[in-house]
């Protein structure tokens, strides 16, 4: 899961100074490099849509944030993410997918199966990606959207690119 350090590059790049997440195995590399880096504000968060709120702070502060979540925690923000257009301030996460390929838990499909167009139901521009080597340029035009172009911006990441999961074993 090389491709954590081609999003922590693209963030360091960016000038951002917080990373809001809830831990997720798949975002584990690049969080641990946030946690390592004291330039950056790693917060760990009970739920999602503290990412949302934290971020909209961060932006009146003068900081940028960075949001790290899994799909699942996607359905968890849909309500908040309305929240973004209302007060207009740019938005940027980076979504770990589950649901989709190899998936072991029926539970993680249905949002799995909905989450960009759940994303752009709440007016976020959403892009995905397959190939590890095409990460970090997406992760940078994704953080440009967000912070030059004043976009809700969201960049999905293929469940092919992060370890099979399984329940024990």
């Amino acid at each position: 899961m090389e491709w954590g350090d081609d999003i922590y590059k693209a963030i360091k790049e960016a000038g951002v100074g917080q990373v809001a997440y809830v831990p997720d195995a798949g975002h584990k590399r690049l969080i641990n490099a946030c946690i390592d880096d004291n330039d950056i504000k790693a917060v760990s968060l009970t739920t999602e849509e503290e990412g949302i709120a934290l971020s909209a702070g961060a932006w009146l502060g003068g900081e940028k944030c960075v949001m790290l979540m899994q799909s699942s925690g996607v359905g968890n923000c849909i309500n908040m993410l309305s929240l973004i257009e209302t007060c207009r301030f740019p938005f940027c996460a980076f979504v770990t997918m589950r649901g989709q390929w190899h998936e072991f838990n029926p539970w993680q499909m249905p949002m799995g199966t909905t989450t960009k167009q759940a994303l752009q139901t709440a007016g976020c521009l959403v892009d995905e990606v397959e190939d590890p080597s095409d990460v970090g340029a997406k992760a940078a035009a994704t953080i440009h959207k967000a912070f030059v172009g004043q976009q809700s911006s969201v960049l999905l990441l293929s469940q092919r690119m992060v370890p099979i999961k399984t329940f024990g074993k």
